[in-house]
């Protein structure tokens, strides 16, 4: 059994970071997916692919791992770069703004 360990991103609409502090597990599909020929649903008899586990640090869900015999890939998070303005978000109106108002 394959899996892969990874810390999940921030969702794309929301500015905040909630949701992104805990690692998952997450198995690989051991089959590919097939289309069932009268609705067109996608299928498949791989009852892993739905399994996701979550853990509060990487060590501990590398221990699950190795603990129950799964390889697992680990995936490094990429950090963002946190944007800090002397200002902050006030000086997108303060009146002796010195640069051009760009919208």
């Amino acid at each position: 059994m394959r899996a892969r360990i990874y810390q999940p991103a921030r969702n794309a609409m929301q500015s905040g970071q909630a949701k992104t502090h805990t690692w998952v597990l997450e198995f690989a599909p051991t089959a590919a997916r097939a289309v069932e020929p009268l609705m067109g649903w996608t299928g498949s008899d791989d009852m892993n692919s739905q399994v996701r586990m979550q853990f509060e640090s990487q060590k501990a869900a590398e221990k699950y791992a190795r603990e129950h015999g799964i390889d697992v890939a680990v995936a490094q998070p990429h950090k963002r770069k946190p944007v800090i303005r002397l200002g902050g978000y006030g000086e997108n109106f303060a009146t002796n703004r010195r640069r051009a108002w760009t919208h």
